[in-house]
């Protein structure tokens, strides 16, 4: 993927290119998760390593990085318009990155969605790299972070925050879960952040989630207990 200059300045430029495509983004989905999920996917990926379950080849961290930095550029929940879908594998043609490790990041990119795993629609034909940057972006997902994105997300689409009227959806498709306007932003935690543990795909993916899924349950018990009137 070129020299360390070239790919230090490919990096920034993908930084600026976050900065610029997600700036009208509400907080949930903002450049700061997107440096979130990029510390955290190089992390486990480096934990991974140690463990002789993700190769230590030359560019492997370099598609781990290159793929948790652009990964939520074109959103489908941010789409303005359907020219941006397109904005990701510009950027890599325009950086001359080689056609093998460009195809990497785009199907890494193109499987992460909680969506497509509720369709049933899993890619045999994913990367290695691609464990370790779903795992990062889910682990933002939850715990205290996630919370604070739950409700933020929630906010700016003026969800309701609670209806103990509102059951969360048990059978939920995908098509559902895109469409799913009646969603509740505590019904949220049921609906996806709290599977998301039981989908972790690395071991250290798996390690990590433990206490931020606690974390979560024990949030939404003292919710529960504080919207009864009982603490």
């Amino acid at each position: 993927m070129g020299s360390v200059g070239s790919w230090e300045e490919t990096v920034r430029k993908a930084e600026k290119l976050v900065e610029e495509a997600m700036k009208d983004n509400d907080a949930s989905r903002d450049a700061a998760h997107v440096w979130r999920v990029r510390d955290l996917a190089l992390s486990l990926a480096r934990e991974e390593q140690g463990l002789s379950l993700l190769s230590s080849n030359s560019n492997t961290m370099q598609i781990v990085e290159l793929a948790a930095l652009l990964h939520d550029i074109g959103d489908y929940k941010y789409l303005r318009d359907p020219s941006e879908e397109k904005i990701v594998e510009n950027f890599l043609d325009e950086e001359g990155i080689e056609e093998s490790t460009k195809m990497k990041i785009l199907k890494i990119i193109k499987g992460m969605g909680f969506k497509d795993e509720l369709a049933g629609s899993a890619n045999n034909d994913l990367p290695p790299e691609f464990g370790v940057v779903q795992d990062a972006d889910r682990l933002d997902a939850i715990g205290a972070i996630g919370i604070a994105r739950c409700f933020t997300f929630g906010g700016s689409r003026n969800r309701v925050l609670h209806d103990p009227n509102i059951q969360p959806q048990s059978d939920l498709s995908k098509e559902k879960y895109v469409k799913n306007d009646e969603q509740t932003t505590v019904n949220h935690f049921h609906e996806k952040l709290l599977k998301l543990k039981a989908l972790m795909k690395t071991k250290a993916g798996r390690k990590r989630a433990e206490r931020r899924h606690k974390y979560m349950e024990d949030f939404l018990a003292e919710f529960y207990e504080e919207w009864d009137g009982g603490a």
